[in-house]
């Protein structure tokens, strides 16, 4: 067994091997996803990788990031798994806890917390990740299969059926995003709504200008004659799935008769039935326990309800408890 601490000691082709055969893969954890973690400003990404008789079978890539100045940067450091890890059906139970452990031990001086955003199913290796140290956090999604757009169409609610057709009659469009001027009409959108109801830090448009370079990545925008009125951000892991990293609309246009918020969904939809992936992953659809007014949007669209859930260590328990109450007061105002 040995770990592999850095992205230089992990061998590329058994990383590309892993993400073909790992039922967990995403496009989070790939080495491009990486690579464009690394040409980012304001943030800094990190990978430990695990081999069994010298073949990678385990795999872990995230970001570390933080906000504001430097008293605030020290308050919400971070370590974000997206996707969770990467696993191959043949790592055993003693290996996943050595990658683990190691993990843990890389990030613990560097961030408060880790989060594991899973994507897909981990249930059979929850005893693992719990008797590492990490908790279980219940959280919902949707995953929508689309074999072809027909399927993908009439899955979905009436409601939705209707609001797609009367956009599209109105004239609406979608394009993908190319120039810069794109990506800051939709960016200016996103970060109104970031604002006024999201209520949590966004990335810079650094993110996003760079993100359209990608192979693996399309922003879809949603134009009315000259004006971008939403759009989708979503990234891909060829023929298996398409996701909804973020997603906008501005919907007070004047024409009532306008959804952007709902085509741009359906954009995403949309393209992957058209591309031959397996499905499109909503990305989350907040707590089981708690009142969510985008998991009842997101049900509209035709998914199978999920619960993968996270998975929680905590490097710094004091300041862990002083980041949730501040966290909870800013959302409350």
């Amino acid at each position: 067994m040995t770990l592999h601490n850095s992205f230089s000691e992990i061998n590329s082709l058994q990383w590309n091997e892993l993400v073909g055969s790992s039922p967990t893969a995403t496009f989070f954890q790939t080495a491009e996803c990486y690579n464009f973690y690394a040409s980012l400003s304001f943030l800094k990404p990190f990978v430990v990788g695990i081999s069994e008789d010298d073949q990678l079978v385990g795999l872990i890539c995230g970001y570390i990031i933080a906000e504001g100045n430097p008293a605030k940067r020290f308050f919400s450091r971070r370590a974000i798994v997206p996707g969770g890890a990467l696993l191959s059906p043949k790592i055993s139970s003693e290996a996943i806890d050595a990658l683990l452990k190691a993990t843990e031990k890389n990030l613990a001086k560097k961030a408060i917390y880790i989060e594991f955003r899973n994507y897909n199913d981990y249930s059979a290796y929850r005893t693992g990740f719990e008797s590492a140290g990490f908790n279980y956090v219940p959280h919902l999604n949707f995953h929508v299969a689309t074999p072809d757009v027909e399927t993908a169409l009439s899955n979905l609610s009436s409601s939705k059926k209707r609001q797609i057709k009367q956009s599209q009659k109105s004239g609406i469009k979608v394009i993908k995003a190319e120039t810069s001027e794109d990506v800051k009409a939709y960016y200016t959108i996103l970060q109104n709504l970031y604002k006024k109801r999201v209520k949590s830090p966004l990335f810079s448009i650094e993110f996003f200008e760079k993100l359209i370079r990608l192979n693996e990545a399309d922003i879809l925008l949603v134009k009315s004659e000259t004006k971008i009125i939403g759009g989708i951000t979503c990234v891909f892991l060829k023929n298996r799935t398409v996701s909804e990293w973020f997603v906008c609309g501005d919907d007070s246009t004047a024409d009532k008769n306008v959804y952007p918020s709902v085509l741009a969904t359906w954009a995403g939809i949309e393209y992957a039935a058209n591309n031959n992936f397996e499905k499109f992953d909503f990305m989350g659809a907040g707590k089981p326990n708690e009142g969510y007014g985008v998991r009842e949007f997101k049900s509209k669209f035709g998914g199978t309800q999920v619960e993968h859930g996270r998975f929680l260590y905590i490097c710094k328990p004091r300041l862990y408890a002083l980041g949730k109450y501040i966290v909870k007061k800013i959302k409350n105002k």
